[in-house]
């Protein structure tokens, strides 16, 4: 038997026969809504589903909620939109739980000395998805929901990140991705982009300056020496975050960042009181 060839049971070890179904109507209906959640950037609804697969909605809500419970789908608790889950980082999603545990206290200490949203983010193919967000107390604030996905290109996140990986690597994400004009002021072609993380490498910072949003500032620096690419960042309406603040936080930021990287376990917190 060919060592690329699955054996048909019903047929001993002979390969499978290209004039067979072998398709699972379950497996088939699971295939078709992930393509769904793989396509949509904002998240699908139970009726998207419904539309593009003919599933009674019934049934298609089993799915989404099944898929759900395993983490392979996430759902805003406000909007009903659900978005790729966490569970397909694959073996990374426990380092990604012990990351995230470790990481929460200095996230809350970030939010309470300057106000304002602290994020903890990672590269999951070519955009950034967000894994914990500690929001800001105050009724306006800037902020994105856990698991929502960011562009690589338009985000202090995603610099952060990009800036300490192969810059081919780096080429290659922003070529299938593309460079969508989000603001006024973003980066839109490859080389501006890699200008930009030559000075994220210089400052050890990135900064969003309304390049995601209009009216969004964001300052991110990387977590270096952790299993999957990773980053944290403050985040808050640009008006109440001027440029001449940017400085105090990424010093805060590279500070909590260090202490992150170089603690295994979340349990004692008593430096991050």
């Amino acid at each position: 038997m060919a060592a690329d060839r699955i054996p048909d049971p019903e047929e001993g070890d002979g390969p499978l026969t290209e004039d067979r179904d072998y398709s699972l109507r379950a497996v088939d209906r699971v295939c078709a809504i992930l393509d769904l959640l793989q396509q949509s950037v904002d998240g699908i609804s139970l009726n998207t589903v419904v539309e593009a697969t003919g599933m009674p909605k019934s049934s298609a809500y089993r799915y989404l909620w099944t898929l759900e419970q395993h983490r392979y789908v996430e759902r805003d608790e406000e909007t009903g939109l659900c978005r790729l889950g966490l569970g397909f980082l694959g073996m990374q999603s426990r380092h990604l739980e012990l990351l995230r545990e470790v990481a929460r206290p200095w996230l809350e200490k970030l939010r309470d000395e300057f106000g304002e949203t602290s994020n903890l983010g990672v590269l999951d193919s070519d955009r950034i998805i967000y894994v914990d967000i500690i929001e800001s107390r105050r009724g306006v604030r800037l902020a994105a929901a856990r698991g929502d996905r960011d562009p690589l290109h338009s985000t202090a996140l995603g610099k952060a990140i990009a800036a300490h990986l192969p810059e081919e690597r780096v080429r290659d994400m922003l070529t299938r991705s593309g460079l969508p004009r989000r603001t006024a002021t973003t980066i839109t072609t490859i080389d501006e982009y890699l200008v930009a993380l030559d000075t994220v490498r210089t400052l050890g910072y990135a900064v969003d300056n309304l390049e995601n949003e209009a009216d969004g500032r964001c300052v991110a620096v990387p977590l270096l020496g952790t299993s999957v690419p990773a980053a944290i960042s403050l985040s808050a309406p640009a008006a109440r975050f001027p440029v001449k603040d940017v400085g105090r936080a990424a010093k805060a930021l590279l500070d909590v960042a260090a202490r992150i990287v170089s603690r295994p376990r979340a349990g004692n917190n008593d430096d991050a009181a």
